[in-house]
């Protein structure tokens, strides 16, 4: 299959295609709870450390994909990490150091997740359209898919596995045009037999399964809502809906979480915060970081919840750096609330 050139990451990826990630443009500084009807109650995150700085090369930082292994140590990807630097690094949260996992020369990765099938550390490779995994100790890389779907290339963005180890990713096609061509795709386990589930979306962004793997939850970054796709249980989909809309003012939809009650963790781009709603679509909490340390941050765009506890850790990042920010959940963590 014919690839990309390897090019500086700059020119690979430009802002706009990067602001699909989660990375803005947009300066930090909103209200605190725009466009919130009802007063829904704000939790305040706490800083737990900073992971990284603006890299010289690319003009930012930005860090994605938080995922748990099984040593309860937290791996984060860093998108914008130029060739040479950490892509993926390891967090012991409870010391609050970090250490470099994985770096290659050209992958601009998005999210990050363990696969229940193999083990492996599954990465979306956002510039190439590919699929790419680890060994769980960071080495041992290969090239898990990659190539056209239904004859065009993906940009994939976060990913979530069934429980036997497929994949479905939303793939954010379009973007750079300004174009409603994104799709949600389902992999199975062997990298093959790409199937497209939803096209015609608007810059897909976050993806998680509901807690009863009964359907998908996907948001779309540019029309600032989220989907319900109702699957049927044979690799195919059943219907299809609006489920919520979020009013986020400047701030839009990035990545997805789910609880082990079925509360959605929306992370924003444009705004530090995070929206929690329920699976009825209420609005429950708004998660932020505290208003003085808001300045220089323009997003938070994922979280994982300590698998079995309540215990939540939010990526949030800006021209101020990539950090780690912490909070009580609503509800345990469970496999759609670490990493994707």
């Amino acid at each position: 299959m014919r690839r990309l050139p390897i090019r500086p990451l700059a020119g690979v990826v430009t802002l706009a295609a990067l602001a699909l990630a989660g990375c803005g443009t947009q300066t930090a500084g909103a209200p605190l709870d725009p466009g919130v009807s009802g007063g829904d109650p704000t939790i305040r995150a706490q800083q737990v450390m900073r992971l990284t700085e603006v890299h010289e090369q690319t003009g930012m930082t930005l860090l994605e994909g938080p995922v748990f292994d099984e040593d309860g140590q937290l791996l984060v990807v860093d998108v914008t990490a130029p060739a040479g630097e950490p892509k993926v690094l390891r967090v012991n949260v409870r010391k609050r150091t970090s250490e470099p996992v994985h770096t290659d020369a050209r992958g601009t990765y998005t999210s990050a997740q363990f696969s229940p099938y193999d083990g492996r550390i599954y990465l979306t490779d956002f510039s190439h359209g590919d699929i790419v995994s680890l060994a769980p100790d960071g080495g041992d890389p290969r090239t898990f898919f990659s190539g056209e779907v239904d004859g065009s290339r993906m940009n994939p963005d976060d990913l979530a596995f069934d429980r036997e180890g497929n994949l479905y990713v939303s793939d954010s096609r379009g973007m750079s045009e300004g174009e409603a061509k994104g799709r949600v795709v389902r992999i199975g386990r062997a990298g093959k037999d790409a199937t497209v589930l939803a096209d015609g979306l608007a810059s897909p962004n976050g993806i998680s399964f509901d807690a009863d793997y009964r359907g998908l939850w996907f948001s779309e970054l540019t029309q600032n809502r989220v989907s319900y796709l109702l699957l049927d249980g044979e690799g195919g989909v059943a219907s299809r809906h609006t489920a919520v809309r979020v009013d986020g003012g400047i701030a839009q939809t990035d990545s997805i979480a789910v609880d082990a009650d079925g509360n959605l963790y929306q992370g924003l781009h444009g705004r530090p915060a995070m929206a929690v709603y329920d699976k009825y679509g209420e609005r429950l909490a708004t998660v932020t970081v505290p208003a003085r340390a808001a300045r220089g941050l323009e997003s938070a765009t994922n979280v994982a919840i300590t698998p079995g506890g309540t215990r939540a850790y939010m990526t949030v990042s800006g021209p101020g750096g990539g950090y780690l920010y912490s909070f009580d959940a609503l509800g345990k963590g469970i496999r759609q609330s670490n990493g994707g």
